[in-house]
């Protein structure tokens, strides 16, 4: 491709190809070979870091994330009696806030989670006995 550059008052005409560019001096008219340096590749983004969570693992069944998100809320605590159908968790995945209700009666055992933080599927959000 040919681009016709002005710079300082002097015209130039650019000639440019992949892996080099020509520049053409009006004046002169000779040809100046330029090596043009191979685009930088771009960096992918760093990972966000997910919020800390508390490393704890409590007796009793897992109740799981069922899909990854972000902890919108933990409505129970340690040592809370809780019944079937209660909600423990409320995870917002894609614009969507989903509740994570416990599957039987039982007391929580611990919290594996914090509001703020985001989990992947799989990971243990509740524990209950």
């Amino acid at each position: 491709m040919k681009y016709e550059v002005t710079l300082n008052g002097k015209t130039f005409e650019i000639e440019v190809e992949e892996g080099k560019a020509i520049v053409l001096d009006e004046r002169t008219a000779a040809p100046v070979a330029t090596a043009v340096a191979a685009p930088a590749p771009i960096a992918a983004p760093a990972p966000t870091a997910a919020a800390a969570a508390p490393a704890e693992s409590g007796s009793g069944n897992a109740v799981e994330a069922p899909l990854p998100g972000n902890i919108l809320g933990v409505n129970v605590t340690a040592g809370q009696a809780v019944k079937a159908g209660d909600v423990l968790v409320i995870i917002e995945a894609m614009k969507m806030e989903n509740e994570i209700m416990a599957p039987s009666d039982g007391i929580v055992t611990s919290v594996s989670v914090t509001k703020g933080q985001t989990v992947e599927s799989g990971t243990p959000l509740v524990y209950l006995q």
